[in-house]
């Protein structure tokens, strides 16, 4: 039992240290810091104007559309690397697993065609 806790004793040291300075990262500022706050500083918006109305109010479409095209073009080359590299080894059954995903892609690429989100104005 005692060589299997010696065992965890360097992820408890490491533990210990992230920990440690996490904890001495997030209280340094505080303490050497000089907090000068001023009016700007404290207003809710930082972007030069005052907000229109109230911010609890429906996103237009195009916000869940242009996440869409994050989604469509991002992960899918992120997806495409790793099935390259390994397509000799996987097959056809590979292969076409990867055509099915990339049909998902494709559909919502022409949804996101037909309702303009690539018409950037």
């Amino acid at each position: 039992m005692d060589a299997l806790l010696r065992e965890y004793l360097p992820i408890l040291i490491f533990l210990g240290l992230a920990i440690g300075l996490a904890a001495v990262m997030g209280l340094v500022p505080f303490i050497t810091a000089r907090q000068k706050p001023d009016p700007e500083k404290l207003s809710t918006y930082e972007c030069g104007f005052e907000p229109f109305s109230d911010s609890r109010k429906q996103f237009d479409v195009r916000f869940y559309l242009v996440a869409i095209l994050f989604i469509i073009f991002d992960l899918e080359v992120a997806f495409l690397f790793p099935w390259a590299i390994s397509l000799g080894e996987i097959g056809p059954f590979g292969f076409w697993s990867m055509m099915v995903f990339l049909g998902v892609l494709t559909v919502g690429f022409v949804y996101e065609w037909k309702k303009g989100a690539l018409e950037w104005e």
